[in-house]
């Protein structure tokens, strides 16, 4: 999804100018209700809502599909969406793109005012794109793309919450059950639960960026998802590291190599990841 957020600031001048010159030919859109906006849905394949609000923005018309009209949604408040337009023209305004709640698509908002109404019109951005010609578009292949996106994000956050759940069954079951006060118990949890939390942040990332759009993305923000999840796993695995020290200096001295070679991997990640960080900032 955010391959069509950066192909679509990439054109946002020119794709504005194509929709609200368009609209202008177009006409008067009031005038066109009796035929539930048909002609607009013709000049538009990429549209997919439309709706009107009176000039405090409470919806006096149903929604408007291209192949069904939703009556309940008369009297709700749009107000929330009219703090996202930005005004391109005089009664001509454009959102950024966003997830739509009603129909489950990202999608951008074109607000025209028309004597005493305000008329939203959805655009579907992947086919708006398509449209343009700005995007080779598979529906079928980007649908299974979403669902194998949405399948991995979903089994991922589930083994997050079974590493959670392994760490507070393990450790109520070292402390009560089995009456065991030792290192071990306290620290496996402390690693599971830190696991849990990079899976289930790593899982949140996905779903948010290729399901569940919901704002620009940028180079910044993949170095920051990357410094997060890389931060959890050297945390569990410094702590891991103190329990090797620990259990060799009660047992076998001869064996402290092997934490040391632990050590110094865990070093090396943190270097490598405070050079990666280093030269994300000085690109941006």
């Amino acid at each position: 999804m955010k391959e069509f957020i950066k192909v679509y600031k990439e054109n946002q001048e020119d794709i504005e100018k194509f929709i609200l010159t368009t609209l202008k030919n177009n006409g008067s859109i009031l005038t066109q209700a009796s035929s539930n906006y048909k002609k607009v849905f013709k000049t538009f394949p990429s549209m997919e809502l439309l709706y009107i609000t009176d000039l405090e923005y409470i919806q006096c018309a149903p929604n408007v599909y291209r192949n069904k009209i939703e009556v309940s949604a008369k009297g709700k408040s749009r107000i929330y969406l009219s703090t996202k337009m930005m005004q391109k023209e005089e009664d001509f305004f454009i959102s950024a793109p966003y997830l739509s709640s009603t129909t489950g698509h990202t999608c951008i908002t074109v607000m025209r005012k028309e004597n005493d109404r305000y008329i939203f019109i959805d655009f579907r951005l992947s086919a708006l794109l398509g449209r343009l010609g700005l995007v080779e578009l598979n529906p079928a292949f980007n649908t299974f793309t979403t669902f194998f996106y949405k399948a991995v994000g979903f089994s991922l956050m589930a083994f997050a919450f079974f590493a959670i759940f392994y760490a507070i069954l393990g450790y109520l079951s070292s402390i009560f059950i089995q009456g065991d006060f030792s290192l071990d118990a306290i620290f496996k949890p402390i690693v599971a639960l830190t696991l849990g939390l990079a899976i289930f942040d790593l899982a949140k990332t996905i779903l948010e960026r290729e399901v569940f759009f919901k704002n620009y993305s940028n180079e910044s923000e993949d170095a920051n998802v990357l410094t997060k999840f890389s931060i959890a796993i050297i945390i569990a695995l410094s702590i891991e590291a103190l329990m090797v020290v620990f259990k060799i200096a009660l047992h076998d001295y001869s064996a402290m190599i092997h934490a040391l070679y632990l050590i110094m991997g865990i070093a090396l990640i943190i270097i490598s990841l405070g050079i990666y960080s280093y030269l994300s900032r000085k690109k941006n």
